[in-house]
């Protein structure tokens, strides 16, 4: 299944993507799920996807971040082992974790805003997962149980605001800097996991890519690890770590400006677009 939150006639609600049409699932689910966190939650997509819901067409409804109302965000850094050569981390036994705030986030279509404090934002596209099923120190073997699904994430950096200290927090929550998009795809709908491909393009030019297979803390290593020191829960956010090829360590760097498009395509889950604005 692909799942969106979106906006039409300004109500928000989320649906099942057939096609080019939207089965609105939140309008059939009311109170008992209100939004795509609750309905996960609860355990309640197959049944709303098979009860008779009101379609619309896609184009008429605004996207949403995939989950709006994550209750946390956690974000892998330098879990590729091209980025963390090119950043000149030594090697870990644990992986390394920060947090995003879910009101940094901006759908698929929306803007990625550059702050007026800054001209040194960058791209890091990432492949997210959404946790389905809660739960505290999780077994790296029951891990992929606990996924609801994947979408596509740009963890756009504000890099001087990020080097201020050794502490990653002011670079990575600027508003409208944390792409999350365009869709949840379920797991069943990836055949195999260690071939999907995370490409970002800029402007049309591939800056990023490589397999999932080239993660070096893979998605059950991560959750485990992150449910032996915190509760997960459903909903949460994990988005997995970028790439090597990001503009901070290209001479000269490459930043991300006004007007320019940013794409993260991550094969059979999506492309998340945004483009560039600066701050009002």
């Amino acid at each position: 299944m692909k799942l969106i939150s979106f906006r039409h006639q300004g109500r928000d609600s989320y649906g099942l993507v057939r096609d080019q049409l939207v089965l609105d699932l939140g309008a059939v689910a009311g109170a008992d799920a209100p939004d795509l966190k609750a309905a996960i939650a609860k355990g309640l997509l197959a049944d709303l996807a098979g009860r008779d819901a009101p379609s619309l067409d896609f184009s008429s409804v605004t996207l949403l971040p995939t989950l709006p109302n994550p209750g946390k965000i956690f974000c892998v850094g330098h879990n590729y082992e091209k980025h963390r050569q090119e950043t000149g981390r030594a090697k870990v036994g644990h992986p390394s974790i920060f947090t995003r705030f879910a009101d940094t986030l901006t759908p698929h279509g929306g803007p990625i805003i550059r702050p007026r404090v800054s001209t040194s934002l960058d791209f890091e596209g990432e492949l997210a997962i959404i946790i389905g099923k809660g739960g505290r120190h999780i077994a790296e073997d029951d891990a992929m149980a606990h996924i609801a699904g994947f979408t596509c994430a740009n963890d756009a950096s504000v890099r001087d605001w990020q080097w201020h200290t050794q502490q990653f927090t002011p670079g990575k929550n600027f508003p409208g800097t944390g792409g999350l998009g365009p869709w949840l795809v379920t797991p069943d709908e990836i055949t195999d996991l260690p071939a999907v491909t995370v490409t970002t393009r800029l402007n049309g030019e591939v800056v990023q890519q490589a397999p999932l297979a080239d993660l070096i803390f893979p998605l059950p290593v991560i959750v485990a690890y992150l449910s032996a020191f915190t509760p997960l829960s459903p909903g949460d956010v994990i988005l997995t770590g970028t790439p090597g090829g990001v503009g901070a360590k290209r001479e000269p760097p490459l930043w991300m400006k006004p007007g320019d498009v940013v794409e993260v395509d991550i094969s059979g889950v999506g492309l998340l677009r945004n483009e560039i604005v600066e701050e009002a």
